[in-house]
């Protein structure tokens, strides 16, 4: 498909603007441009066909199923975007006075409140950008904690091998040592965490259930045992998704805790935002939170800074248009709506694992929360085709492939997550190709290795890709004169 740039022809426009009637001003020499500023010149009818055109080629939830472990690529409520289409929320400049802004405020506490509830925290700041923004602002919070105390040998974080990629990555970041913790049984080692705790502990970042889809028996003895040592636990909140109204973090001992609104409170998910890492804690950490934060006094909503605030982690206080999504999410399913909405995702992933492992083995057999993960290391061995193989065969039947090769724990992975807002007859669906995909391997009816088949472009050479990527289209220079030579 030829680029925008590619299509560009000599005086097209998309909108005809009248001749300006006020002097033209010219810039000293130094400050004009030497070279054509190389936009591309296009009529209406032709931007359109092409970016409907690119979308047709982009496949998201709203196209097919997308069972991408870990990340809760679920069905997004329409009349979310509704709310946030309200103009009374998209025009608010966000250097309104107080006064002017007493709705967008009021929204802002109100969602803080509700999902401190589900949570079990007690405070929840809505500045950071995303998911691993939320965790490096969640271990500031650590890190200012440890040094009000003037206690500043507390240098490690310990994160299992089973932990999202970006828990590790937070942490050095924050100046943190890491310290990689073995799994035994898919779950902590107590005898393992015990060795690696001492005075030098600043806390332990875990999300529970894992990313192996299994809910930890032993939670409130690994938070105690960090507590003991003076170190505080971090909630990595990607997986709230599997126990809404069940259980809370705060519960299960954990001092401050992010989310991914985009993922478990349905706002919208991927293309590089916006997106919203609530960042929640205890009390005792809360003076510690980005500046402003949103307080109420007597039914007057107003912006509070905190002396002892880690700072601001991002320009006025967000993405607010994402909260608008998440409040109308909160309070159209309401506290049993939420618990639902859990008890399906598990009820969903259960039978889709229990159906699957009659043609794929599952890496751990006991009951699963939201997720789970298969491995196809002996379906390799049997068959010749990788993990990587089937993922490319899925996309000939519609489906995106679910996360493969993660967690790293375990060979030749496949990462399942159904969520709850499919149906039964989708999953029936699916589990039916993930069947025929296992056939066609076993019986070599077709070669699973040059899959897919029915897209434009067809097995894509990702090594070269990720060794020699082209982050940058360079411009031919035929195209960049086009409107010289006409």
């Amino acid at each position: 498909m030829s680029l925008i740039f590619e299509k560009t022809v000599a005086e097209h426009r998309c909108t005809q603007l009248p001749q300006s009637d006020i002097p033209t001003y010219q810039l000293a020499e130094q400050y004009r441009r030497q070279t054509n500023n190389q936009l591309p010149e296009i009529a209406e009818v032709d931007l359109v066909r092409h970016y409907t055109n690119l979308s047709k080629q982009t496949f998201g939830v709203d196209n097919g199923f997308y069972p991408l472990g870990s990340c809760t690529m679920k069905y997004n409520p329409k009349v979310n975007e509704a709310m946030a289409q309200l103009p009374g929320f998209t025009k608010l400049h966000p250097e309104a006075d107080v006064n002017d802004s007493q709705g967008a405020l009021k929204l802002i506490y109100e969602t803080a409140s509700m999902l401190s509830e589900v949570t079990g925290m007690d405070n929840m700041n809505f500045q950071p950008g995303a998911g691993a923004h939320g965790e490096f602002t969640g271990l500031l919070l650590i890190k200012k904690y440890h040094h009000q105390r003037h206690d500043f040998k507390r240098k490690n974080i310990i994160v299992p091998d089973s932990a999202h990629g970006t828990n590790p990555a937070s942490a050095a970041m924050n100046g943190f040592h890491v310290i990689n913790l073995a799994s035994k049984d898919g779950i902590i080692d107590l005898e393992a965490l015990a060795e690696v705790l001492d005075d030098k502990t600043a806390g332990l970042m875990l999300t529970n259930p894992n990313t192996l889809g299994i809910y930890d028996k032993n939670i409130l003895k690994i938070t105690a045992m960090v507590h003991q040592a003076g170190g505080l636990c971090y909630y990595d909140g990607a997986n709230m998704n599997a126990i809404m109204g069940i259980c809370k973090p705060g519960d299960m001992g954990f001092d401050c805790i992010h989310l991914n609104l985009h993922k478990t409170f349905a706002t919208p998910h991927g293309g590089g935002g916006p997106g919203v890492g609530a960042c929640g804690c205890k009390a005792f950490l809360a003076p510690y939170l980005p500046n402003p934060q949103v307080v109420e006094n007597n039914g007057f909503y107003e912006f509070y800074n905190s002396q002892d605030s880690i700072g601001k982690v991002t320009n006025y206080y967000g993405n607010f248009l994402v909260l608008v999504r998440t409040l109308t999410y909160l309070k159209s399913l309401g506290a049993d709506g939420l618990l639902a909405t859990s008890q399906a995702a598990v009820l969903n992933a259960n039978y889709v694992k229990n159906e699957l492992a009659k043609y794929f083995p599952v890496a751990f057999e006991n009951t699963c929360m939201h997720e789970f993960v298969l491995s196809l290391e002996k379906f390799k061995e049997k068959t010749g085709y990788s993990a990587l193989d089937v993922c490319k065969r899925m996309i000939d039947y519609n489906m995106h492939p679910p996360t493969m090769y993660f967690p790293l724990i375990i060979k030749e992975a496949l990462m399942i997550e159904p969520t709850e807002t499919e149906s039964k007859q989708t999953l029936d669906e699916f589990i039916r190709v993930m069947k025929k995909i296992y056939e066609e391997a076993v019986e070599q009816t077709v070669d699973l290795s040059q899959a897919p088949f029915t897209t434009k472009y067809h097995r894509m050479d990702e090594k070269r890709a990720a060794l020699k990527p082209i982050l940058k289209y360079s411009i031919d220079e035929k195209i960049a004169n086009t409107t010289e030579r006409n």
